[in-house]
């Protein structure tokens, strides 16, 4: 395929990224929440014993400390999380769910969890593992592609 095929599937390829996007963000704020908001609730819900460290979060959010400290934070204040120091690492924080946060994520998460899945099971048994191994590939090929631009120096400052 040339350039210009390529990049008319790449088009079309991101405004269904940006519908699916789009999905998260619109359900996220019938709730109050952001999209990322959401998310950090929906790591810690399906974590382990529904708790995780904060280090887990952030690698697969590819988000900074700070941007989940400030997300933890506010759930904190609502009373709906709770920080301990973990264990294994004292540096870290295992973040885990109050009663009230359970009671409050209960009526997010599961519901948003069962469209995905209802979403994905309209889908055949070879169509879902098509879509997840070509997304696999796609996704694996633009984070290295991305790790690869070289950024002048100068554009940094600006």
């Amino acid at each position: 395929m040339n350039f210009e095929e390529v990049r008319t599937y790449v088009n079309k390829y991101c405004k269904l990224r940006d519908v699916q996007f789009a999905a998260y963000e619109m359900y996220a704020r019938k709730h109050n929440l952001t999209a990322r908001e959401l998310f950090v609730l929906d790591i810690i819900w399906f974590a382990p014993a529904r708790r995780c460290l904060q280090s887990e979060i952030c690698e697969r959010l590819s988000a900074t400390k700070q941007t989940i400290s400030a997300i933890i934070k506010k759930f904190m204040k609502k009373g709906y999380i709770s920080l301990e120091v973990s264990p294994n690492d004292r540096r870290n924080k295992v973040i885990r769910f109050t009663n009230s946060g359970i009671d409050y994520v209960k009526k997010i998460i599961p519901p948003a969890a069962d469209a995905e899945i209802n979403a994905m099971g309209e889908l055949n048994a070879n169509e879902i593992k098509e879509l997840v191994r070509l997304t696999t590939i796609f996704s694996n090929y633009m984070k290295n592609k991305f790790d690869n631009i070289k950024i002048d120096n100068r554009e940094r400052r600006i």
